[in-house]
């Protein structure tokens, strides 16, 4: 599979391994729109990754927002999305809300909790969504992955919230830091000091639904499996290992995730 991976494989499997991992379990036709999807992602994450400033972020942000609206454009990942688009299998409304998740990444910070399941809905839960799409799943199935999604997104800026910070970053919500006596600087300063708690408590409840999955469409479900184990390892830092693969392995034969 890696000597016949396509560039937009490559890229996912570079900068999202686990969503990689996952996309491994999709049907091999339908393989290809998955890494499409998931590059996406990448450069829709990397908007503000790569800026200094955060209006460069928007701008980044926007021409993607132009090529999900129609505009022609040749790019490894464009080219092919807007293709997926043309023939239906994607739906704008999921990538523009990915979009619109992203852009709250350029704002100084998230004010509140409801901002902040809004910005994790719309980042995973509408990616987690548009890859069921792509796979077949129904519309129950969609509002399962959306939840999913959401829960997965949670995990993430947990779990990243150090590296973040050494970036002079924060996206934990504002009104739970002021609760706890602390604002962004604090959290920036000693990403240890917030209390998650919380947090924590609201993702597991995202995850904590195992449903059974047609077979075609679990490959888009399977990164919750990695966000639970993420949320039961209590967020260190750590790397994929043997483990982490074979969960997702038993999730996929037990066709529940």
């Amino acid at each position: 599979m890696t000597d016949a991976l396509s560039a937009n494989g490559a890229i996912v499997r570079q900068h999202d391994p686990d969503r990689f991992l996952c996309a491994l379990f999709a049907p091999p036709e339908r393989r290809e729109a998955l890494f499409t999807l998931y590059a996406f992602n990448h450069e829709l994450a990397r908007a503000r990754e790569v800026t200094s400033e955060p209006t460069l972020a928007l701008i980044r942000l926007q021409w993607w927002r132009e090529v999900v609206e129609g505009a022609a454009r040749r790019h490894e990942v464009a080219t092919p999305l807007s293709a997926l688009l043309a023939e239906g299998a994607l739906d704008r409304a999921d990538l523009l809300a990915m979009i619109e998740g992203r852009e709250m990444e350029a704002d100084p910070a998230i004010p509140t909790m409801a901002d902040f399941m809004a910005y994790a809905r719309q980042s995973g839960g509408h990616l987690a969504a548009a890859a069921g799409a792509l796979l077949g799943a129904d519309g129950a199935g969609r509002e399962r992955l959306l939840a999913l999604g959401t829960g997965y997104a949670m995990a993430g800026v947990l779990r990243r919230a150090p590296a973040l910070a050494r970036e002079g970053r924060c996206l934990l919500p504002e009104d739970m830091l002021a609760a706890q006596g602390l604002c962004v600087h604090d959290a920036i300063a000693r990403p240890d000091a917030a209390d998650l708690g919380g947090l924590i408590g609201t993702a597991r409840a995202m995850l904590a639904d195992r449903h059974a999955w047609p077979r075609p469409v679990i490959a888009a479900a399977l990164p919750a499996v990695l966000a639970r184990r993420d949320l039961a390892h209590g967020l260190a830092p750590r790397p994929r290992g043997i483990g982490d693969r074979l969960a997702v392995l038993g999730a996929y034969v037990r066709g529940r995730a």
